[in-house]
């Protein structure tokens, strides 16, 4: 059966700023790969119905594994949807991750959900690499850097 994996977490940063890092292609390559990854965006069509095509490369073998996907609903600030598809064939089936961003008072919530994770793939590890990123989230959308 495939998983679902489910993260809240809250930034010190306006929800525009947040959202952005989730449809900025450098952004992306800085913060969604895990530790130990590198990652580069190949494509990027920010737009209902467009799509993104990425790589994840393990520095220490060499290995990369790539996956796109393609955007279901975008509402800025506040909402993202697409689909995710791995291209290696031991990886199959669509999962749909649902990011939803939220106003606080000390800046911005943000609650992820990511469906239909292949069942090679543990949810344990799973978390373990979205905690990571969200790490590195937390990293570029927090840096206070003047005008």
């Amino acid at each position: 059966m495939p998983h679902t994996v489910r993260f809240q977490r809250v930034f010190r940063a306006p929800a525009e700023r947040v959202f952005r890092a989730f449809i900025d292609p450098d952004a992306m390559a800085k913060w969604l790969p895990p530790h130990g990854f590198t990652g580069r965006v190949h494509e990027m069509d920010a737009r209902v119905g467009g799509g993104y095509r990425m790589s994840f490369t393990n520095l220490s073998n060499g290995q990369s594994h790539s996956f796109g996907g393609q955007f279901l609903e975008l509402r800025p600030a506040e909402l993202l949807c697409h689909t995710d598809r791995f291209d290696a064939s031991d990886l199959p089936g669509e999962m749909v991750t649902t990011i939803r961003f939220q106003t606080v008072s000390v800046g911005t919530e943000v609650n992820i959900e990511q469906a239909g994770i292949p069942d090679p793939i543990p949810p344990e590890a799973c978390c373990l690499g979205w905690q990571e990123s969200l790490q590195l989230l937390a990293l570029l959308v927090e840096a206070d850097i003047p005008d």
